[in-house]
């Protein structure tokens, strides 16, 4: 089926949507407030989400795949995660200072993630991995980030870079250039960030080699999460501790993502030990959150006792009650045998979308860790953000929107995830609908 076509069905199925936007384009630019959730020719509308499912305004069902971009590990509205929700805000949605369930949340982080031995809360992952950069400048002294090609940490001007986009202006694959992700950034940032190229670490050890004085931290989602989900390749990851170990350089492990892929976070699988992590999504419980921890002596630059801080860190709703709240929810359901259950869903859709892909010999791939997937429209080996690149551009939008159409929900990137709400049928609809949706394009 033609994008055209499959316009034309998406759009005659959700004509409340299309008014909505309409009245939204009025008053906010877009007609939305999220960039990254906006697509031609306009975003259907929620109404309500009930474990596994969603229903927009025109009342069509969908399997959701995406989960608020990988951040409802229990599904639409968990009973004990509602429950817990009421019960705090009863008594107060938020306060001038910390409460109970603060002290609660950030327990059980410690408890399941040993390099974590303090941390601090924020209202977002983008406020957790800028928090994160600002305190590696201040502890080591040095102006500078590293941070890999392909890479999304956010939308602060720090990380920025050299996220996604056309790579032929991107230079050399082993020695990648800073490339602006929006507008807006000073040039200043382009000159203290260094980019590398992932998996290559040969490459990475030659670079941060020569900008080792100047470099305060690497940031590193471990799984590349927002980059097509390609884990890094046997001894990548220890060379890079090696070589900032050698230099006095942090590693940032961006969790934001990968936390949900075990009960310690992707450094639990990797057998990783960073200076620093970022958290977010799941820990929030489907509400807004961040956070932010690592070393005990790094992060005694955000110690407000003994003079105070050396570095400020507000924010009106950090670690409200009701986030922490559910945060506490949602970590205890998300035990060790939840975290087995998760994984294998992820492997039989995994396996499921494999096989339909060999047995119909397109050319794509599927890849992927515990319960997340990512659905790839290349045969060139993966190995970073670069190889992911399909020939036919437009197939991937011609994808989701089929999915779409087929009631399953996903990214528009290719990026999906199972919850604990879902069942083995739940993963079998979506390999039947992506047969449909192949079967048509």
């Amino acid at each position: 089926m033609s994008l055209d076509k499959e316009l034309a069905e998406y759009t005659s199925k959700t004509p409340r949507s299309r008014a909505l936007h309409e009245e939204a384009v009025a008053v906010m630019p877009g007609g939305n407030s999220r960039t990254t959730t906006f697509f031609d020719p306009y975003p259907f509308y929620f109404q309500r989400g009930q474990g596994a499912h969603v229903w927009d305004a025109d009342g069509v069902e969908r399997v959701d795949f995406n989960g608020n971009y990988t951040s409802l590990i229990l599904g639409h509205a968990p009973p004990d995660v509602v429950k817990a929700v009421q019960a705090v805000a009863e008594s107060g949605l938020s306060f001038p200072g910390p409460t109970e369930h603060e002290v609660r949340l950030a327990e059980m982080l410690t408890r399941r993630v040993p390099s974590v031995e303090s941390l601090r809360f924020t209202n977002s992952g983008t406020e957790a991995t800028m928090n994160a950069v600002r305190l590696a400048r201040a502890f080591t002294g040095r102006p500078k980030l590293a941070k890999f090609e392909g890479a999304f940490h956010g939308t602060h001007d720090w990380v920025m870079v050299s996220v996604s986009g056309d790579t032929k202006a991107w230079g050399n694959r082993r020695r990648p250039k800073p490339i602006p992700w929006s507008a807006g950034l000073p040039p200043a940032i382009l000159k203290n960030v260094v980019v590398l190229p992932w998996n290559d670490p040969d490459a990475c050890t030659e670079i941060l080699e020569r900008e080792a004085a100047q470099v305060a931290a690497v940031i590193v989602d471990p799984l590349m999460c927002n980059a097509g989900l390609l884990p890094p390749v046997e001894g990548f990851l220890p060379r890079l501790r090696e070589v900032t170990e050698r230099h006095g350089i942090l590693i940032i492990m961006d969790e934001v993502i990968s936390f949900r892929t075990a009960w310690g976070g992707a450094q639990e699988r990797l057998g990783f030990r960073p200076d620093l992590t970022t958290f977010g999504k799941v820990i929030g419980g489907g509400l807004p959150v961040g956070a932010f921890g690592g070393r005990r002596d790094v992060m005694a630059f955000y110690d407000p006792r003994k003079g105070g801080p050396r570095i400020s860190q507000g924010g009106t709703f950090n670690a409200n009650p009701v986030t922490m709240a559910a945060g506490v929810a949602t970590l205890n359901a998300l035990t060790p045998e939840a975290h087995a259950r998760l994984d294998a869903l992820g492997e039989r859709l995994r396996g499921g979308v494999a096989r339909l892909l060999a047995n119909t010999r397109r050319r794509g791939q599927v890849t992927g860790v515990g319960s997340l997937f990512w659905l790839h429209w290349t045969a060139e080996p993966l190995t970073d953000y670069r190889s992911t690149r399909p020939k036919d551009a437009e197939l991937p939008l011609r994808v989701f929107l089929g999915l779409l159409n087929d009631g399953i929900l996903m990214t528009q990137r290719g990026l999906g995830a199972c919850s604990l709400a879902m069942t083995d049928d739940d993963v079998d609809r979506f390999v039947n609908a992506l047969a449909r949706v192949l079967a048509r394009n």
